[in-house]
């Protein structure tokens, strides 16, 4: 395995950089100290809110680019990248069948701040891990600001307990299962490949030069664009059916153990 031509690194962070206490390694920021040294560019893409990913990875924040919101939403230092919003009818219909599905917990996400209603404090404190900016307000579908996605949670399973509710949108939407209680619905293009893809544009960069790791289904667009697509040991199986390689779990610091690799 040739990395001699990497120029980005591109990883996910819950499941991926993230361990199971969603905390990231002090190993990782040694490492992140030779990749800038060699110029090689790190972005952290992710299903979360852009301040909750910069709040993990606070100290190197100034020398990073943040996919944030499953790709909707892209930001450099205080420089905005990229943005790709929900149409507003689009959010109605949404919220209107989400009225209809028992046990769930939605979210609207807009670029730097999320909104949810006061119907579980349980979910609440969940919610305070993904996103550090947030507001109650008492009814969803009197929101009329500009939405970049709209995430659902389900305390067992959103892949058993919401997607067959909403996966009729798909002709028009992106639906994402982002995580094993997380379902994201947004515009067509926000999802973590369109982003990268821009970057990659951005910084002409070609497929061998980009690194990605990834353990989920909201993972599969950005990891197809890499020669070096990285599932991790605890991925779904569509995730490693993608991907052209394979690391160790993150709670075994599987992106460091390849990353040691690189700048060796």
């Amino acid at each position: 395995m040739d990395l001699s031509n990497i120029k980005m690194v591109v990883t996910d962070m819950d499941g991926t950089l993230l361990n199971s206490e969603h905390k990231v390694s002090d190993q990782f920021f040694e490492i992140f100290e030779n990749l800038k040294s060699q110029g090689i560019i790190f972005v952290a893409a992710s299903g979360r809110q852009y301040h909750s990913i910069i709040d993990k990875l606070d100290s190197i924040k100034n020398d990073i680019i943040v996919i944030a919101e499953n790709g909707g939403f892209a930001m450099k230092q205080h420089t905005e990248i990229l943005a790709t919003p929900l149409e507003q009818q689009h959010v109605k219909d949404i919220l209107k069948t989400l009225d209809n599905i028992p046990n769930i917990h939605p979210v609207i996400c807009t670029k730097h701040k999320a909104y949810l209603t006061n119907k579980s404090n349980e979910f609440a404190n969940k919610l305070a891990e993904y996103y550090t900016e947030y507001e109650i307000i008492e009814n969803l579908s009197d929101f009329n600001s500009e939405v970049i996605k709209i995430a659902i949670y389900h305390f067992k399973s959103s892949e058993e307990h919401i997607y067959p509710f909403v996966k009729h949108f798909e002709a028009d939407l992106k639906v994402k299962v982002s995580g094993e209680n997380w379902l994201d619905i947004s515009n067509m293009n926000a999802n973590k490949g369109y982003a990268l893809d821009k970057l990659m544009k951005t910084y002409n960069l070609k497929s061998d030069e980009v690194m990605v790791f990834g353990d989920f289904n909201n993972d599969l667009e950005m990891l197809a664009l890499s020669d070096f697509g990285f599932a991790m040991e605890n991925a779904h199986p569509n995730v490693k059916e993608i991907a052209k390689y394979s690391t160790l779990s993150n709670d075994e610091n599987g992106v460091e153990h390849i990353l040691k690799m690189l700048v060796k």
